[in-house]
């Protein structure tokens, strides 16, 4: 396998058919701490993979879990990353797609914790979330407008030029796919209030 990626708490590496996700060990952080964190971690995505099999929400199939090498074994899957995709011309109907997806996530408790567009892969002509290392589950509407306003932050910082559009297409799929939506979306601009607030000072 060689490695793919690296982010701030794993290392991916890749046969082209399987990604295995290793979570290193951070010196900075006391070994029992660092260990029972990586751990936990580890447990919590590997629940969060299994659950979006169980309802067909399109993400890497989960192989294998180890919470003692803390590392998880998934499919590979073949496709570009939205980031590198998404423009003026299928803004609408992938950002769509994105926000759908979203809604499935929320309407079953599932927050992704990291909702860029490096974080999906467009395979099989559909959106794919990936990368679930902060993912966790909630029954919170706070927790769901706060997934919402960081793919916000993400679409405005990759995608300056076309992101209005974008988070307006993919909040027309949210709310074509999950019910509570309005709630969410009432929560989004407490949570956006917020942040304009602390930019003031």
């Amino acid at each position: 396998m060689k490695q793919i990626g690296q982010g701030a708490e794993a290392v991916l590496h890749s046969d082209s058919k399987t990604v295995r996700k290793d979570r290193v060990s951070k010196s900075y952080r006391h070994p029992v701490i660092d260990e029972k964190l990586r751990k936990s971690r580890t447990r919590r995505e590997t629940k969060v993979m299994q659950k979006l099999q169980e309802l067909g929400i399109p993400a890497p199939v989960l192989i294998s879990s180890d919470d003692i090498s803390m590392q998880i074994e998934m499919s590979f899957l073949q496709g570009k990353k939205v980031r590198d995709l998404l423009d003026a011309k299928n803004c609408h109907e992938v950002s769509f797609d994105i926000g759908k997806k979203i809604g499935q996530l929320h309407k079953h408790g599932i927050m992704h914790g990291d909702l860029t567009t490096s974080n999906m892969i467009y395979h099989n002509n559909e959106v794919n979330f990936i990368d679930f290392g902060l993912s966790f589950f909630s029954d919170k509407m706070e927790d769901r407008a706060v997934d919402l306003h960081l793919f916000r932050q993400a679409l405005e910082s990759k995608h300056h030029l076309i992101w209005e559009k974008c988070f307006e297409a993919a909040i027309d799929g949210y709310e074509k796919s999950y019910s509570e939506a309005g709630k969410v979306l009432e929560r989004l601009k407490k949570v956006e209030s917020r942040g304009r607030y602390k930019d003031k000072y």
